[in-house]
């Protein structure tokens, strides 16, 4: 029996945010959503949420619309629900002690709040591979019981759940699946010309602009890589990623006497969600499974690497430093973002980071680890003013 848990959603507005509440919504006996954190782009969302929720707070970090929701939190019937705004509530809200927190924040400004929920005790359902990634051993550090942490991407979660088949000691490697992206297939000279309407256009999931657009460099892939590493303790040398275009086989891990296990669902977020929420134990009424009375075929094939190279790029980083995959993904959010707004081309995005990352390489020498989260965020900030002037002078 899973006991009722008190939840809060980080990035309530957010593909993983709504997906969270819908999971909840069929749920309302086992969770009580008590607090909600949006950056503040989707006001009338927030509210609507709130309302459905009867969530007691919230929390907008953009400070400037908390007159806009206020009245929206009213129209929307929840006079009743407190506002706070900024950063420094968001991370209040983060370390409330609620049982599960679920981090849906894009980008890496996520790792603060995750720090607060894990030094809080709470269990943390992450969707943020930006903590990972970039904030390496101080999101660990931050643990204060071993397996605290719930991954919520669908391929750690698929790995997390193909792990409970033996020891750490008797794996082999883990094997994590990539769609291909919209661009399976393409050479880099046909994609020269790659608009941001033809990224965003994902063939498996919907999920926000910038987690679709790393997805079709396969940048999110090579992010995903360094997650593994450090989730599950597993070298870099010991992790392929394999396209798999339907994407129903998650990811795999293969022991060392030569099985694999994998984890195999239709693409539905909802499904490592909830496993992010009840962990250890599985809910009813989550997802779809498999129609296995229909004929179907499940290929994979190997990775381009020549034309997507930024999973190369990312496995360099992961050996190189802690700091050199800081650099990488604050590289990264600026060259896509500079993409999203057409100031960048599409092959310049990992080309941009690349660049960055070689430019700072004699910088990230010495000592490999970050003392705090503010440090981490003067390396970032750096990274990203080299990133935006390499982009102003191509």
């Amino acid at each position: 029996m899973i006991q009722h848990q008190t939840v809060v959603i980080l990035g309530s507005t957010g593909s993983i945010g709504t997906q969270g509440l819908d999971v909840i919504a069929r749920h309302r006996d086992r969770f009580t959503v008590i607090g909600l954190a949006a950056g503040g782009s989707h006001v009338k969302l927030l509210a609507q949420q709130a309302a459905q929720f009867n969530v007691p707070e919230v929390v907008v970090a953009d400070e400037s619309k908390v007159a806009e929701l206020r009245e929206a939190l009213d129209a929307a019937g929840a006079s009743f629900t407190q506002i706070r705004a900024g950063r420094e509530e968001v991370n209040a809200l983060a370390a409330s002690g609620a049982s599960v927190v679920l981090n849906g924040i894009t980008g890496s400004i996520g790792l603060e709040p995750s720090i607060h929920a894990l030094k809080a005790g709470s269990q943390l359902a992450l969707a943020n591979k930006e903590s990972v990634v970039a904030g390496g051993h101080l999101l660990f550090s931050a643990q204060i019981r071993d397996a605290q942490i719930n991954p919520v991407d669908s391929e750690h979660s698929a790995i997390w759940q193909s792990l409970r088949s033996g020891t750490h000691s008797e794996v082999s490697r883990l094997i994590v699946t990539a769609s291909g992206g919209p661009f399976r297939g393409w050479t880099r000279e046909q994609m020269s010309t790659i608009t941001p309407e033809q990224a965003l256009n994902h063939p498996t999931w919907n999920m926000g602009p910038v987690v679709t657009i790393n997805s079709s460099t396969m940048m999110n892939k090579g992010l995903e890589v360094i997650e593994a590493s450090r989730l599950f303790n597993i070298d870099a040398d010991h992790i392929t990623v394999t396209v798999h275009p339907q994407s129903i086989v998650h990811s795999m891990v293969e022991f060392r006497d030569g099985a694999t296990i994998s984890q195999a669902s239709p693409p539905d977020m909802r499904l490592p969600i909830a496993l992010g929420l009840s962990a250890p134990e599985r809910m009813g009424d989550v997802a779809a499974g498999c129609d296995w009375t229909k004929a179907a075929t499940w290929t994979f094939e190997p990775l381009d690497n020549e034309a997507f190279p930024a999973v190369e790029l990312a496995r360099h980083c992961l050996k190189a430093s802690e700091k050199h995959t800081t650099v990488l993904n604050a590289a990264n959010e600026q060259a896509v973002h500079a993409f999203l707004e057409k100031r960048l081309p599409y092959l310049g995005i990992v080309d941009t980071v690349r660049e960055t990352i070689d430019h700072l390489d004699a910088e990230l020498s010495g000592n490999p680890l970050f003392e705090n989260v503010a440090e981490m965020e003067e390396l970032e900030d750096h990274a990203r003013r080299v990133a935006d002037e390499l982009i102003d002078n191509r």
